[in-house]
C-alpha cells in the first residue's frame, strides 16, 4: 500500500530541520486548490515535503529555495511578473519564500501541535499574513463491532488519520462501562459502529461531556428513538442529545461496511475542515 498523503502540517515538520526551506501561500486572489497559509517545505537535496499545486509549482519554489537570498513574496500567476510561469486555475497567489525559517519556533509550534493545542507561527516581512495558525490533527475514536469497526479504522488508517479503535471484545470494555479513562478533545470525532444499541448508553454518557467535535452512532429510525429517549432520561437536556449525528455519513442509507466508512469519514473530513482557521 502506498504511505498516506501529507498532511496539513508535514511541511511545517520538515522546516524543523537546518537546511530545508520553508514556502507559504499568503495571498489567494481568485480561485485556488489550496487554502490560504498552505504550505511546502524544500529540502537542501530539492526534494519536497508537501503540494501546492500538479509540481510544476512546486519545483519553481525548490529553484527559489535553492537560489539563497534573503525572505521574500512572490507573485504567482494572474498578476505576476513570470510572463512565462501560469498557473492552470487562472488565479493569483502571493508566496513567501524562507530558505532559512526559524527552526526553534517552528519546533515549538510542533510541540503544541503534538500537545493537541491550537498555534501560531508568525511569519516574517514581507508576508501579507502576519500569523499561520495550526489547529490539532483530525483523531477518531472509534467504538463498535465487527466489519464496519474494521472498515472505518482500516479507511482512515489508510488516509493518515490518527485512530483509536475499541471493539466490544476489548479487554478493557464492558456492557454498561463509562469509558472516562479516555479523552476527547475539540478536534476528535467519537464514533459508535454498534448492532447491539445497548453498548451504547455508557458510551455516550462519555462522550457527551467532552468536547469533541463530532459524535456519530450507526443505527435505524427505531434506534434512533431508543437512544434519544434513554439519554434524555438519564438527564441530559435535549440540546446536548442533538449533538449525536444519526444516520451518519453524507450517504445516508449505506449499506456496506467499507461504504459506510467512506461516507463517514467523508462527512467527518469536512466537519472538520470547517473548522479550520484558513479554511475558507
Amino acid at each position: 500500500m502506498s504511505a498516506p498523503l501529507a498532511g496539513d502540517q508535514a511541511a511545517l515538520r520538515a522546516a524543523c530541520q537546518d537546511g530545508t526551506g520553508l514556502c507559504t501561500i499568503v495571498n489567494i486572489e481568485g480561485s485556488f486548490s489550496r487554502r490560504l497559509g498552505a504550505q511546502l517545505a524544500v529540502h537542501a537535496d530539492g526534494s519536497v515535503t508537501g503540494s501546492l499545486a500538479d509540481g510544476c509549482l512546486e519545483k519553481e519554489l525548490a529553484r527559489e529555495i535553492a537560489s539563497g537570498g534573503d525572505r521574500r513574496v512572490i507573485r504567482y500567476g494572474a498578476g505576476s511578473p513570470k510572463i512565462d510561469f501560469r498557473l492552470p486555475c487562472g488565479g493569483g497567489l502571493d508566496i513567501l519564500i524562507d530558505p532559512a525559517p526559524d527552526r526553534a519556533a517552528c519546533r515549538a509550534v510542533v510541540a503544541q501541535l503534538e500537545a493537541r493545542e491550537e498555534a501560531r507561527l508568525a511569519l516574517p516581512r514581507p508576508s501579507l499574513l502576519a500569523t499561520r495558525r495550526y489547529v490539532p490533527e483530525l483523531r477518531l475514536v472509534l467504538f463498535g463491532e465487527g466489519p464496519e469497526l474494521a472498515a472505518m479504522a482500516h479507511v482512515a488508517q489508510a488516509a493518515g488519520i490518527a485512530v483509536e479503535a475499541h471493539s466490544r471484545d476489548d479487554t478493557d470494555m464492558a456492557l454498561g462501562r463509562v469509558p472516562d479513562h479516555l479523552s476527547a478533545d475539540r478536534w476528535t470525532a467519537v464514533v459508535l459502529l454498534f448492532h447491539d444499541h445497548e453498548w451504547e448508553r455508557a458510551i455516550l454518557q462519555w462522550a457527551l461531556t467532552t468536547p469533541a467535535f463530532l459524535i456519530g452512532a450507526q443505527g435505524g429510525a427505531p434506534a434512533r428513538a431508543q437512544r434519544e429517549a434513554q439519554l434524555l432520561d438519564l438527564g441530559f437536556a435535549p440540546e446536548q442529545v442533538s449533538r449525536i449525528a444519526s444516520p451518519i455519513g453524507t450517504v445516508k442509507h449505506s449499506r456496506e461496511p467499507l461504504a459506510l466508512a467512506l461516507s463517514a469519514l467523508a462527512g467527518i473530513a469536512g466537519e472538520y475542515e470547517l473548522r479550520h482557521p484558513h479554511h475558507a
